[in-house]
């Protein structure tokens, strides 16, 4: 009997299954123990010391303990050369060594950490504080926790004011210019984009967030997804020992009321942590949307229309979340977390609408009112296991495991009445009712096994199955009867499966640092249209390279070059046919022909002095995702994606922090990008060339004395060309203030968008429209907000969460 032959995809994964679980046996040899204590100068014994062992031939970090209540410590490793080091807020860091570690093991003198000069003034204690943005070699760091801008926002407020990042009139995210990202909450892949992405971040308080990443060129570990990088937005995590919480409420203030409330919990003992989040969010607004509209026909004006739309928004959310830390030996943790999001989104308004002859006479009038509702109750849940294996004289192997799986049913309800002016006639009441069932099972193995001459290696498996069921009926009432809608009435599933392995080799020297992978990702996706019986399959297996060095030239001076393929498959959302109607003239809808779109990155980037930054970048992305919009049929203007030919993109970026005084620190950062598309649409439309565009951000941060603190942020996008739209200039600025209030409670005060600058004006063309409208929400509010921490102010070690995309080895490497 003859045995098949494997393909590309299963030879691929079972080399990375096989390279996996040989290291996994050439692991296991027995590590000795270094002891110690470690005292506030010569006096008492200090608690929860980050206690960090280092390699002595270049100072990496290879592993991290903290010191008991008697400052006592031990750190187990295999025998070895070996720097030790101390750190804890308010003492500068202390070191010892380098020593030799023998199997039978070590006692190191006491350790002494002095108190840094800003530890007390005048008996008031100061406690650090990270600037609110970091720029590392790899990524952008936005921390969210403790800030003044934070309070009674939203993660998508937060977002607005990322250096580089910009959210367009289509609800679409770009970085630096580029569409397609990928977004993670706690690692885990968020399955939606534009409206649906920008409701769910829009429902998420800020208060539940603790920092944000942007990548932009994510290594081999990172699924392929993100053509223009990773959007990896992580939760708050209590670390402090004991039973303890906080609690905040804020109310904001523009046109409308904004209400946000909030409640953690957290028990952690020896090796048990239980913990829990509840955040309630009551948004009002409103939405503006304006459109002017010229239609062509054989190049010469046919018609034109102007519609004003003008909406009431009112979200409501619950965000929970709840889990446990185990410690099921000193080489092994379990976790469970179980979280959702339910929230409900309704859109009610008038719009008018009037539409022009070639001549410029009125020839039609009409008034519609739209009252649509969003509901999306989302659940997921999350297994994790994480083991040390044994140390030997390269370090400590790591293997972890986790399993997800999430539910996204979603409900959208229309009602939207048009009534007729000129000509009159009888009105039309449209109603639609679609329930979406979105599901996501996922499971994953990494494995990272310090090898000998400074090497590392990392690899992985991981299979993925994404399953959408969508159904949508659609009637229309005239003169009182009812009848279904059967050109709009339909069903939709899709199936997405993905298989994945990489594997990636880093080798540290003291003055280079090279990291080499790769990742192959094998695809299958199916759709069906039930009204028709449409029905689509593709299946591919791709390789996605990726290569990093970073070169020390000198104390002053650092280069780093990255090089990637990335992938942006659609999403069930832009594949999905149904109509999501905006008025009576404009709907938005999927396209099922899509195909995904690849792209090459490379970056380089020079540092100076440890903070200055700059950076030169070049995409190439075939096959792009575009979102257009298009004449249906009727002659109604249907918003949509298609694949264009190629897209470039040109960048250079500059990060700059200044410490202005003391008390005042700086941050600035420059994006100018130029960006181009080749092809044609269905309809004979070519985008003109492109035009340079640029983003510049800034925040000043200020420590006020005596508890107090402020931020000032603002940005600003000059005009840009982007394919076939071109978008004016916009930009905000925003303001915070915040008093610590005792040891236990904080007052914040901010205002965001203080010029109510952020609405948006752009003008799309077309070789049969020529569309230019204007969208303005309730962005301009001020906020207070107060937040109450109670319990034990004890920190303990904190438990990183891998999830699906969470890179730990490369933050533990870099700990100096």
């Amino acid at each position: 009997m003859s045995l098949p032959v494997p393909g590309p995809a299963s030879r691929f994964l079972l080399t990375v299954s096989a390279t996996l679980i040989s290291f996994v046996v050439y692991a296991q040899t027995q590590p000795a123990a270094v002891q110690g204590s470690v005292r506030a100068g010569t006096g008492p014994a200090l608690e929860y010391v980050t206690i960090t062992l280092h390699r002595a031939t270049d100072s990496v970090a290879v592993k991290t303990e903290f010191s008991d209540a008697s400052g006592a410590y031990q750190i187990m490793a295999a025998p070895g050369r070996y720097l030790l080091s101390g750190a804890q807020l308010g003492y500068g860091r202390a070191w010892s060594g380098p020593f030799d570690l023998s199997a039978a093991g070590l006692v190191l003198p006491v350790l002494q950490l002095m108190p840094s000069a800003a530890t007390a003034l005048g008996g008031v204690t100061v406690t650090g504080t990270k600037a609110q943005f970091e720029r590392l070699a790899d990524r952008t760091v936005v921390n969210v926790e403790d800030t003044p801008l934070s309070a009674g926002n939203t993660t998508l407020d937060v977002l607005n004011r990322a250096p580089g990042l910009t959210i367009d009139a289509n609800d679409n995210l770009s970085l630096r210019g580029k569409s397609g990202l990928l977004v993670l909450i706690d690692g885990k892949r968020q399955p939606m984009t534009g409206t649906e992405l920008v409701n769910y971040l829009r429902s998420l308080p800020a208060e539940q967030v603790h920092n944000i990443e942007l990548i932009t060129n994510p290594p081999a570990k990172y699924d392929a997804q993100g053509g223009a990088g990773i959007i990896a937005i992580n939760l708050k995590k209590d670390q402090r020992q004991g039973t303890n919480g906080t609690v905040n409420a804020s109310y904001g203030r523009g046109r409308y009321g904004k209400f946000t409330s909030g409640l953690s919990l957290n028990h952690r003992h020896k090796g048990l942590n239980v913990f829990g989040t509840y955040a309630y969010a009551d948004r009002q607004g409103f939405q503006e949307l304006d459109f002017y509209r010229t239609f062509y026909q054989d190049n010469a004006v046919a018609r034109t229309s102007i519609q004003n739309n003008d909406s009431r928004t009112h979200l409501q959310s619950h965000t929970w979340r709840a889990g446990l830390d185990y410690n099921v030996s000193a080489r092994t943790q379990v976790g469970l977390v179980v979280s959702g999001l339910d929230s409900r989104y309704p859109f009610n308004g008038p719009s008018t609408t009037q539409v022009f002859d070639a001549q410029g006479i009125l020839s039609t009038r009409f008034a519609s009112q739209n009252y649509r509702v969003l509901r999306t109750p989302n659940q997921t849940a999350s297994i994790s296991v994480r083991h040390s294996l044994r140390a030997d004289s390269s370090g400590t192997p790591e293997l972890s495991a986790d399993v997800d799986y999430a539910r996204y049913p979603t409900t959208r309800t229309l009602q939207l009445l048009s009534i007729f002016e000129l000509p009159a006639r009888t009105p039309i009441l449209l109603t639609g009712d679609q329930d979406g069932r979105l599901t996501i099972g996922s499971a994953r193995a990494d494995f990272v096994r310090p090898l000998p001459h400074s090497l590392r290696l990392d690899a992985g498996l991981k299979a993925s199955q994404v399953t959408s069921d969508n159904d949508v009926l659609f009637e229309n009432t005239v003169d009182g009867e009812t009848t279904i809608d059967v050109n709009k009435t339909n069903q939709f599933h899709y199936k997405e499966t993905i298989a994945a392995g990489y594997f990636s080799l880093t080798r540290t020297r003291p003055n280079l640092t090279i990291t080499a992978g790769l990742r192959g990702e094998n695809t299958t996706t199916t759709g069906q249209q039930q009204v028709g019986n449409q029905r689509f399959k593709r299946q591919y297996f791709q390789l996605f390279p990726n290569i990093s060095l970073t070169r020390t030239l000198s104390e002053q001076q650092a280069l780093a070059f990255s090089f990637s393929r990335r992938l942006d498959r659609p999403t069930y959302n832009q594949l999905n046919p149904f109509r999501s109607y905006i008025d009576a003239t404009s709907y938005r809808t999927g396209n099922p022909t899509l195909y995904p779109q690849t792209s090459y990155v490379a970056e380089l980037t020079h540092t100076l002095k440890q903070k200055f930054v700059t950076g030169v970048s070049y995409t190439r992305t075939n096959r792009p995702i575009l979102n257009v919009s298009l004449l249906d049929m009727e002659g109604i203007v249907a918003a949509t994606d298609v694949n264009l030919r190629t897209q470039h993109y040109y960048a250079a970026t500059l990060t700059a922090p200044f410490e202005l005084a003391k008390w005042c620190k700086l941050y600035t950062n420059a994006e100018v990008f130029y960006i181009y598309f080749e092809g044609t649409l269905a309809d004979g439309s070519t985008p003109p060339q492109g035009r340079p565009g640029a983003i510049f951000t800034s925040n000043a941060s200020f420590t006020l004395g005596k508890g107090w603190s402020a931020d000032l942020n603002g940005n600003y996008h000059t005009p840009e060309l982007y394919a076939f739209q071109r978008v004016r200039s916009f930009g905000q600025a925003s303001a915070g203030v915040q008093k610590a209030v005792g040891s236990h409670a904080t007052l914040r005060l901010n205002v965001a968008d203080i010029f109510y600058t952020t609405p948006l004006r752009a003008t799309s063309t077309y070789a049969s429209l020529r569309e230019t409208f204007r969208t303005a929400q309730d962005s301009r509010f001020a906020t207070v907000a107060y937040t109450y921490r109670f319990g034990n102010d004890k920190v303990a070690a904190a438990r990183k969460r891998s999830g699906a995309a969470e890179d730990e080895k490369r933050r533990a490497s870099s700990v100096q």
